[in-house]
């Protein structure tokens, strides 16, 4: 009985989901979203919080974990805001207004395969909010939160897994782009604002296969809004972050085109001493090595690419194949986002995650 309770409220939640994002598109020639322009001055703590007046938003944190037992596992935590369209206005409590989506994961090579879940619903009646002025963002029992110190909290509970784990800042964030303007596509007006806080020092408890297990490692926040859609020529996009053994950081995108040609890219490379390369869409390149296909969809990703950036050249190897996601039924998307070691001819250098879309379909977006 309790099951099929569980299973008729996921469902209305998702449906409802779904019905807001219906309302956005049928009526997206009256939405009016706060536009993404350059010599934006950001100001903080305000802008480590939600931004409601843009399209959409996101913080995402993947990382590398280590058990006592000396267990490699991977995790990535992504909160998603956006904006419905819908009058801002109505002063209805029950009117979507705003929608959080999350995803959560467990890369576990012993397994062998991804585990993941995700949620959705409206904002509203303080079960599901992204909150203005400073990080702190909550859906039902899941949430990713920044105290007074400057630390981030997140906490998952997830049919399969769980976790609760404290993030900590050893560096100073590192703005994407031009002070903070991050292009996406050949029209300036293809762009987000984006942060990013590297190297970030992890512990906590992991909860999976009836145990718990103390966990430490490192991990990588990206902090994103934007009111843009993609270019309509993309087809999806390629997106590497490492934390590099000698305290570098590494990020770097390509945005595919439905012809299979690069239509964007950028990276950036930040030493040790805070000194930053960044690199323009010519010096960028993402070489495929080896594929994988997914049983589960039979889409076939570059597992092991090749990145070059400038003069610099990096191999990613995946902690294991398998680390595709389904979130068709929150933001209709299938990608895989994997955790890769990364290598300098036969060195390992450093780790981080690799995130591929727009391979099952055109992300729409």
């Amino acid at each position: 009985m309790q099951n099929n309770s569980y299973r008729n409220n996921a469902f209305i939640a998702v449906l409802m989901v779904w019905l807001a994002i219906f309302h956005s598109l049928l009526f997206a020639d009256d939405q009016r979203f706060t536009p993404v322009v350059p010599d934006y001055e950001f100001v903080f703590p305000q802008d480590y919080g939600a931004h409601p007046d843009f399209r959409i938003e996101w913080w995402y944190v993947t990382g590398w974990l280590e058990t006592p037992d000396n267990k490699t596992l991977g995790f990535q935590v992504t909160f998603f805001r956006s904006a419905t369209g819908h009058n801002p206005d109505n002063p209805s409590r029950f009117a979507p207004k705003q929608l959080i989506i999350a995803h959560a994961a467990l890369s576990d090579p012993a397994r062998g395969r991804l585990i993941y879940d995700e949620k959705a619903a409206r904002e509203g009646f303080g079960l599901a909010y992204a909150r203005e002025g400073e990080t702190d963002v909550k859906l039902d029992d899941w949430y990713f939160a920044r105290d007074k110190e400057g630390h981030y909290v997140t906490e998952i509970h997830a049919d399969k897994f769980g976790f609760q784990l404290s993030l900590i800042p050893t560096q100073k964030i590192m703005l994407q782009g031009e002070r903070g303007f991050s292009r996406k596509g050949p029209n300036l007006a293809q762009a987000s604002y984006y942060y990013s806080e590297p190297h970030l020092s992890v512990s906590g408890r992991v909860a999976y296969q009836g145990e718990s297990l103390a966990v430490r490692g490192h991990a990588w926040l990206d902090h994103e809004w934007s009111s843009e859609i993609l270019d309509p020529r993309a087809d999806g996009w390629d997106w590497l972050s490492v934390n590099l053994d000698d305290g570098s950081a590494l990020m770097a995108f390509q945005i595919r085109g439905k012809d299979g040609e690069k239509l964007w890219a950028y990276g950036t490379f930040r030493d040790s001493t805070a000194n930053a390369i960044q690199f323009n869409p010519d010096q960028v390149e993402f070489i495929p090595e080896r594929t994988w296909e997914s049983p589960h969809t039979k889409a076939t990703y570059p597992v092991e690419m090749r990145v070059r950036t400038g003069d610099f050249e990096w191999q990613l190897k995946p902690l294991f194949d398998d680390q595709e996601l389904d979130s068709r039924s929150s933001t209709g998307a299938v990608y895989w986002e994997g955790a890769v070691t990364v290598f300098r001819g036969e060195q390992k250098v450093g780790q981080g995650y690799l995130e591929l879309t727009g391979y099952v379909q055109s992300l729409d977006l």
